[in-house]
């Protein structure tokens, strides 16, 4: 009998970082899978269409003859080899399709027959797999304490959570800083991406025998995505540690993470310093045009020329302190008046506050939170 793994099994799965093959359609793919699944469809996007109107109008016996007939000669034998590949540079991963059906068993006997290899399937599949990490989720943050980073924009409160070994980068996970100019290099992954990666991180938490969890200080968006309702809710209730950092390195830090660093991906991406300095430029301007309406026509358009002034200093050798005048600016200017006025509707729930050594020091000990 062809091994099948089951719910008892996807925790392991998930905690281990077993490799996975993704039998479902590109498309399917795309919408969302795991960190270490790879993509090695039965079927293509076209041909699982095919299939589908097949077994709408004809029913299912009609429908696995023509998918028999789709993946047949050159192209079975294909995937068969792709299939293989995989099985030889990852021996102890699993396969799994949409519902653990019938692409699914299929595929595992036809590996069987081919390679003589059997090749565990996820009974439920994709589907099973995720209510597994959703339920994961609410009952993670329905039992763990949490503790919410709080700080001004620029104080690096991302850099002092990956410090911590209880800390949950959300940021990092949507790939996103969180702000008007949070936006990285390269694209967010989807939602359901960002939900089952941070199911991942939270099962992982519980399996180091963590029962409280630190934060940043998120809203409810974190660029294009949205934090579980419950995560929001509970962030919302809990105490708030509060970072102090000196205007002066919240600078130093903006312009470190929103400008050199960007600089520096692009440059890495495109291997074109002129090319890499027009990326940047373009970035910057539509970051900044996010912000137009509530800074007003004139302040937008003096920041506006600053930054092309920065970039202009950058293309010319002057390094990045032409940038410390734009971020500088919105600092002081934009982002900490509306800080001031969140935090002021959150005075009571601020359990410690300090720079960064006391912080991470409080952090550290082993009754914060509780």
């Amino acid at each position: 009998m062809p091994t099948t793994l089951t719910e008892a099994d996807f925790s392991r799965l998930f905690l281990d970082d077993v490799p996975m093959i993704d039998l479902r359609a590109p498309i399917e793919f795309t919408q969302g899978s795991f960190a270490h699944a790879t993509s090695l469809p039965l079927m293509s996007d076209d041909e699982r269409a095919a299939l589908g109107t097949c077994y709408k109008e004809q029913g299912q016996d009609a429908a696995i003859v023509l998918g028999h007939q789709l993946v047949s000669g050159e192209i079975k034998a294909a995937r068969l080899a792709a299939w293989q590949a995989f099985i030889e540079q990852h021996p102890n991963g699993v396969l799994y399709c949409f519902r653990g059906g019938l692409r699914s068993r299929t595929t595992q006997q036809w590996i069987i027959d081919h390679c003589g290899v059997d090749y565990p399937r996820v009974e439920g599949g994709y589907k099973a797999l995720r209510r597994f990490l959703i339920d994961s989720t609410e009952r993670l943050i329905d039992q763990m304490n949490i503790v919410v980073l709080s700080g001004r924009s620029g104080t690096g409160k991302t850099r002092l959570l990956k410090q911590l070994n209880n800390g949950i980068d959300l940021e990092g996970l949507a790939n996103h800083r969180g702000s008007a100019f949070g936006q990285t290099t390269t694209a967010q992954p989807t939602q359901i991406n960002f939900e089952n990666n941070l199911a991942v991180a939270l099962l992982k938490a519980e399996a180091a025998g963590l029962s409280t969890l630190v934060f940043e200080d998120e809203s409810r968006n974190i660029g294009s995505l949205h934090l579980p309702a419950s995560l929001h809710s509970k962030m919302s209730q809990s105490p708030i540690v509060n970072l102090e950092v000196t205007d002066s390195d919240r600078v130093d830090i903006t312009v470190q993470e929103y400008a050199c660093d960007i600089h520096q991906a692009y440059l890495a991406q495109l291997g074109d310093e002129q090319k890499a300095l027009e990326a940047l430029e373009n970035h910057l301007l539509a970051s900044l045009a996010k912000l137009r309406k509530r800074l007003g026509g004139v302040r937008y358009a003096h920041l506006e020329r600053e930054m092309k002034r920065a970039v202009k200093q950058l293309l010319d050798n002057q390094g990045y302190k032409g940038f410390a005048v734009v971020f500088g600016e919105l600092l002081l200017d934009y982002y900490d008046p509306m800080y001031d006025y969140q935090i002021g509707k959150k005075l009571k729930r601020i359990q410690y506050q300090g720079d960064r050594e006391a912080v991470l020091s409080y952090l550290q000990s082993p009754n914060v939170g509780v």
